[in-house]
């Protein structure tokens, strides 16, 4: 795969991460959990392509990050998974819900997956040193 594929995935990535932040200074907290799980989605398949050359073809969150796993076998990704798994399942669910549901999310909850996205953002830019 070519580099500026993979390097399109992360610029793409931290966009949303960026619209995330937007969202929510606007008050657009669906969009948030939308964007960031955007963000994570695509920042996991440029890890994974740039590892092994090509990247899942699904939008799910934990397959992901377990194939991520599989790939790089490091501790660190593995305790952000355990210690993550359920907000990770609520962004899979945002993701669904954003396009066919009315399900609507607040500002604490909008803030606290800000948050987490910042800290997702500091573990796959560790990841990626570890190449």
């Amino acid at each position: 795969m070519k580099s500026d594929h993979i390097d399109f995935l992360k610029k793409r990535a931290k966009a949303f991460l960026e619209c995330a932040k937007s969202d929510f200074s606007r008050g657009n907290y669906d969009l948030v959990l939308f964007h960031i799980e955007q963000f994570i989605q695509l920042y996991l398949k440029h890890l994974i392509l740039k590892r092994i050359g090509v990247f899942p073809k699904t939008h799910s969150l934990i397959y992901l990050i377990k194939e991520l796993l599989r790939t790089y076998r490091i501790d660190k990704l593995e305790k952000f998974y355990h210690e993550n798994i359920a907000l990770l399942y609520l962004l899979e669910e945002a993701y669904i819900t954003s396009r066919y549901l009315p399900r609507q999310y607040d500002k604490e909850i909008a803030k606290r997956i800000l948050k987490f996205a910042e800290y997702a953002l500091e573990v796959f830019e560790w990841v990626e040193r570890q190449l």
